[in-house]
């Protein structure tokens, strides 16, 4: 028989060795192909290791911010099962918890209105403006009790400056008792924390003011838009991630103010400017249960968890639509 397909491929000599060539290039292929599958499966598969570059962070966020939590819960269910309804029921806790966001929301818009103008002006080149930005960050950047400190002493009714200045703008002596008269204890309060902290969203509100597309400001410049007009149409929507940032900051930082109300007032005259931490300090001092104080603690961390963590999903949300 193998006489005879030489016989038939005798007329077709180039045909036949094409064909048979063509037979044995697809075997090579097919064993190559096999030698390569079995070395990809002795091959083993690089390790995913995104999983463990995460675990410090995990670690350092359950150890901040998770912990504290179940401790100060275990701690309330275990010094008593009424420590929530001790709570609920303390009419001292809901006026100190009243002070706190009056304080915040009195003082977080006036902060960040103040700081936008701040970073306005200095965003226009001027003379000695380096120098005037980095001793614009010293508040922000001393201890709230050095802050207190110092308004303790411009406040003081014999040696303040803070009188002697008013008496002599309005002509008469000024006795004013900043931080003994219920009427003006929580003003002076809030101007500590005004001056401390307005330079901190002055210069958030600075460093992003740097994002602002220069070619949309003159494109409105030559359509004859108005400043307030470029203001609300393009620089505070460019704006608006860096003041999120920085009322998130401060909103939280309010929510437990505690140095600057102490050293001024250690939360009078008559409780008038106790807030939340004041009023757990307080507590925790003159020994009026752990049970209370353990549930206040796991209720005002639980709440500035809550709120972080929906402001953190809402401002992903907002970039992911904005990059769509």
């Amino acid at each position: 028989m193998a006489a005879g397909i030489g016989n038939l491929a005798a007329p077709f000599p180039l045909a036949f060795a094409v064909a048979k060539l063509s037979v044995g290039g697809t075997n090579i292929a097919v064993a190559d192909a096999g030698k390569a599958s079995s070395t990809a499966k002795t091959i083993a598969r690089p390790r995913d290791l995104r999983p463990w570059l995460l675990l410090p962070a995990v670690v350092a966020v359950f150890a901040v911010a998770i912990a504290p939590l179940l401790y100060a819960l275990l701690t309330a269910l275990q010094a008593t099962p009424n420590g929530f309804e001790e709570l609920r029921a303390d009419p001292s806790l809901w006026e100190a918890a009243r002070r706190t966001l009056v304080l915040a929301s009195v003082a977080l818009p006036i902060e960040l209105v103040l700081g936008l103008a701040l970073a306005g002006v200095l965003a226009k080149p001027m003379p000695g403006r380096r120098l005037f930005v980095t001793l614009l960050a010293l508040p922000a950047l001393a201890a709230p009790v050095l802050s207190g400190v110092t308004w303790r002493l411009l406040f003081d009714n014999d040696y303040g400056p803070v009188n002697h200045i008013l008496s002599g703008i309005s002509g008469s002596a000024v006795m004013t008792l900043w931080t003994e008269d219920p009427s003006f204890a929580y003003r002076a309060v809030l101007i500590a924390d005004i001056w401390q902290w307005t330079p901190f969203m002055a210069l958030l509100t600075l460093a992003a003011l740097a994002n602002v597309s220069r070619e949309q400001r003159e494109a409105a410049a030559i359509n004859d838009a108005g400043p307030w007009r470029t203001f609300f149409s393009i620089v505070l929507p460019a704006l608006l991630p860096a003041i999120a940032v920085a009322v998130l900051i401060r909103g939280l930082d309010l929510l437990r103010l505690f140095d600057v109300v102490w050293v001024l007032t250690r939360g009078g005259p008559d409780a008038t400017t106790e807030t939340l931490s004041v009023f757990a300090y307080l507590g925790l001092v003159e020994g009026t249960g752990d049970a209370g104080l353990a549930a206040l603690a796991f209720t005002t961390l639980l709440s500035v968890t809550v709120i972080a963590a929906l402001f953190v999903v809402f401002l992903g949300r907002d970039r992911r639509g904005v990059a769509a």
